[in-house]
């Protein structure tokens, strides 16, 4: 079974801070590791890695404070690509 999205940002984030810990519900840009140049690189994550294009009016910060946040953008625009 394919990783969930949120376990493949969970791994993307803990790639780039492996000695940072923090929960799915966290607010990862209170924690203070994650910028909004961070912000980007999980747009361009999202959308190429996971595959899942990302209109301009979701690109909201609060769209991307935690993993459950991006991984029900992800599962919203998913459903809103299908047929």
């Amino acid at each position: 079974m394919p990783d969930s999205p949120a376990d493949r940002i969970r791994a993307f984030i803990g790639g780039r801070f492996p000695d940072i810990t923090f929960t799915d519900d966290e607010d990862i840009f209170a924690l203070g590791f994650i910028n909004s140049l961070f912000a980007m690189e999980l747009v361009m994550f999202i959308e190429k890695d996971i595959g899942v294009t990302l209109p301009n009016e979701e690109l909201k910060f609060d769209s991307f404070r935690t993993v459950t946040a991006m991984a029900s953008l992800i599962g919203r625009q998913a459903a809103d690509s299908r047929p």
